[in-house]
């Protein structure tokens, strides 16, 4: 399935200086291969510019009126106000220990089960969870892309 620029930026939603670069380049032969240049892209960006493009990804329990209706649908329904007070606790702690937003493919999980994740990468180096972060929002990415072509 070819991917155009249109697709990237639906997949990319709220990285539009990555969408933007990727569309330039659409369209690619596959999923696989607009991913693979994605993540060429990202190694080549300055730490400011991955971190900005992390940041521009939702909170995990953020707000639902603030997400657009994929990442509503990502991140599952509704949640006690105990996980959801938590996980803001944590997003805080996360961007002010490593300078960018928590990103995790939550993949239909209910968001109690992201807290012990959140957790646990707090406590990972700041280069660790970069990458991290890059190669979760790259599966967001991937997952969004194989449903579009469906």
């Amino acid at each position: 399935m070819a991917v155009d620029a249109d697709a990237l930026a639906r997949a990319f939603e709220r990285a539009p200086a990555l969408a933007g670069r990727l569309g330039r380049e659409a369209p690619f032969p596959t999923v696989d291969a607009a991913i693979d240049r994605a993540r060429r892209l990202l190694a080549a960006m300055s730490d400011g510019e991955r971190t900005a493009v992390l940041g521009a990804h939702p909170r995990i329990g953020a707000d639902p009126a603030t997400l657009s209706a994929e990442s509503l649908r990502e991140q599952g329904g509704r949640e006690e106000q105990a996980v959801l007070t938590e996980l803001a606790a944590l997003n805080d702690e996360y961007e002010r220990r490593h300078g960018f937003r928590f990103v995790v493919f939550v993949a239909g999980r209910p968001k109690a089960a992201i807290v012990p994740i959140l957790r646990d990468r707090l406590g990972r180096p700041r280069e660790r969870e970069l990458g991290t972060g890059l190669e979760e929002l790259l599966a967001i990415a991937r997952d969004r892309l194989t449903r579009q072509g469906r």
